[in-house]
């Protein structure tokens, strides 16, 4: 009988891709922005800020990353589930570090989240495309 189990998690190589292609789309678009990339249970990889991004959206984009991890979903799908249940809102929003803004996305392969990606600076949904964007030139998903 064994005692342990195996963690598929994000590599390193994969959390630099991940980051550097959200950042070249966010470029593309005209939008500064940080980007966090964090491994299956929220501890983070990667963080890549553009030139004039405020500090506290380093902060954001990491906490992202680690919500979109741990809860294994969106940072868009947690805030439509908080709005459904005021003790489900009360409750986490006494939880640190989770975020329900838009633009943090699970990252998922052949079905299991191996990471999170958190995107700040842009408009919410302009941070959710700049994940979806990099999560799919590296053929990976979000659900």
């Amino acid at each position: 009988m064994s005692h342990s189990r195996t963690i598929t998690t994000i590599s390193l190589a994969a959390a630099e891709q991940l980051a550097n292609e959200a950042m070249a789309h966010a470029t593309t678009k005209g939008w500064k922005i940080a980007v966090a990339i964090s491994d299956h249970a929220g501890g983070l990889v990667v963080f890549r800020r553009m030139d004039g991004v405020l500090s506290i959206t380093t902060e954001i984009a990491i906490d992202k990353s680690y919500t979109a991890a741990i809860m294994r979903r969106t940072t868009k799908a947690l805030a439509e589930r908080m709005t459904s249940s005021p003790d489900l809102t009360m409750g986490m929003a006494n939880r640190p570090r989770l975020v329900a803004w838009q633009g943090g996305v699970p990252i998922l392969e052949h079905g299991v989240v191996i990471g999170g990606i958190g995107v700040s600076g842009a408009a919410g949904h302009e941070d959710a495309e700049c994940g979806e964007v990099a999560l799919a030139a590296l053929g990976l998903s979000s659900s």
